[in-house]
Order: C-alpha cells, then structure tokens, then sequence
C-alpha cells in the first residue's frame, strides 16, 4: 500500500502567487492599472489574481511569461503550490472534526496488531487510519465499506468500526493473495478435500487449506480477532477475486471449520455483489444448526 510521504510540508499560511507578482511590479515599476493593460485583462481580473480569488489559468501564466517573466510554467507552479498549501490547511481543520469518528475506532488494538502505526498523537492517528481504510477522511469509511453490520450482541456493546477495520485487514490480505480464477465446479470438488482436513489442528491444516482455495480462485485469510466485533468470518469479492476471511480467536476446533464450510456455501450460493459476515454464536445455536444441517 502507497504510503503517505512524511517529509510533506504542512503551511501556516498559504501565500498567493499575486505576492510574487506585485514584487515583480514594484521591480519593474508597473502600478496595476499598467500591468493589467499589458497583459490585455481588466483591473479587475488582475486584482482577484493579485488576492488569491482567481487563480492564474494557463492563458494568464503565457500572458505574464510575455510581460514579466520568467516562464508560464514557473506561474503555473507557483498558483499549484499555492491551492495545494490552501487544502492543506483546510485539510488540518477537517482532522479536529474526524477526531469525533477517532474516539470509535479500536486504535490502540490495531496498532497492537501492526494494523497501523503506534502513537499518541490523535492527529498522526487520523493520518494514519486514513491511509489504512484507503479513504481521504474518516467520515468516508461507512460510505466505502456499506455493509450491514450487527447492531447488537446480547448486552454486549458492539464495535461497528472495529468490524470494519477487520474487514478492511481482510481485504487487503486477500488483494496480495495470488489465487487462479474462480471455478464453483472446482470449488465443489475440493469439499472431500476440506473434510478430510478436519480431522486435523487448524494451525495444522491452514497451510494446505490456503492452497486448495487459491487453486479454486479464493483468497483464504486468517485476520486477527478485533474486540467487539464478534465476527467469526467473512466472504466477499474484491477486483474479481473472491476472499474468505477468518477470524483468529482461539475457539474450539469445530467453530473454526464451521465457520469455514459456511463461508464457503456463500460462494456457491450467493452472487458477487454480496458480502457475508458471520458472527459469534452460542454454542447451542451452532449444534441448532448442525443438527439442522445448515
């Protein structure tokens, strides 16, 4: 993943390229109503460039290559610099506003993880989350990633954020897995397989189920447990490639590859459009549904 350049430099200020130009005026003994004339603009336009308010377009930048110097591309880079320092400033603004959206993030656990950078810093912390959701603001992450998350769990408080952050490691372990393209008809055939594979430990048998399913075209993943999130899996496709998560809580064996055989009738069953999580149960809703076949 691209990662932010740390040595960007944050303004206090973001000064117009119209500072330049009326340096140049004064150097070349111009008043403004001369200079407008020159470059063939009303008085008008030339003091909103001067301000700030209109930017420097590319036929103004040709215009004062011809009449002050020293190139429009030097203009150019000047009225860039000067929009983008704007934004930057705008920018830290915007994080006091995300820092709301912080305070609902599990970030000491995911940086206990490796997720994201450990700090202090709450402003580095939104940096940071924004570059781990891939999103420009915090506000952003429930509009990308819209999928219906459990609203509650017994009297458990549930972390909607946390799941998200989960599903987010999910995918992007799953994008770096190289898989061949998907096949139900493989997939099916490889079922015998799988079943063949609980009579061993999970930690044991990982290494063989992972490349069972990439032959099949899935990126198998193990995530780690997320606090509050209660999720035991997840199925879901991303660039064309199918990914089945699972999550690492050092359950019993059987919850693991009921998790895992539920994941992947989703595949076999279900369309591309759709993501599946699946949650915690009791223990008497799984043996509900073995008995019931499901």
């Amino acid at each position: 993943m691209a990662r932010r350049n740390e040595n960007i430099y944050s303004p206090a200020v973001a000064v117009p390229p119209g500072e330049t130009i009326r340096e140049n005026m004064e150097f070349l003994g111009m008043n403004q109503k001369e200079l407008a004339a020159r470059l063939d603009i009303t008085e008008k336009h030339l003091s909103n460039v001067l301000g700030g308010i209109s930017p420097i377009t590319y036929d103004t930048a040709i215009k004062l290559e011809h009449v002050i110097g020293p190139s429009a591309e030097f203009w150019l880079e000047l009225e860039t610099g000067y929009q983008l320092n704007k934004l930057r400033i705008e920018e830290e603004s915007n994080i006091e506003e995300e820092k709301e959206i912080l305070k609902v993030i599990p970030y000491r656990e995911i940086s206990e993880f490796g997720w994201v950078e450990k700090t202090n810093d709450r402003n580095r912390r939104v940096i940071n989350l924004r570059e781990f959701y891939s999103v420009s603001t915090l506000q952003a992450i429930r509009r990308t990633y819209a999928v219906a998350l459990r609203t509650q769990k017994s009297s458990n408080e549930v972390s909607d954020y946390g799941a998200l952050a989960w599903l987010r490691k999910a995918e992007t372990e799953g994008l770096d897995h190289d898989v061949e393209e998907f096949s139900k008809s493989k997939l099916r055939k490889m079922i015998p397989k799988f079943r063949e594979l609980t009579m061993k430990s999970a930690k044991e048998s990982f290494p063989e189920m992972e490349k069972l399913c990439a032959e099949a075209g899935i990126a198998l993943v193990l995530v780690k447990y997320v606090p509050k999130t209660y999720i035991c899996g997840a199925t879901f496709w991303r660039n064309n490639k199918a990914i089945v998560a699972l999550s690492v809580r050092g359950k019993r064996a059987d919850v693991f590859w009921f998790t895992f055989f539920h994941e992947v009738a989703h595949l076999l069953k279900h369309t591309r459009k759709e993501v599946h999580i699946n949650y915690e149960k009791s223990d008497e809703e799984y043996e509900a549904d073995e008995i019931g076949g499901h």
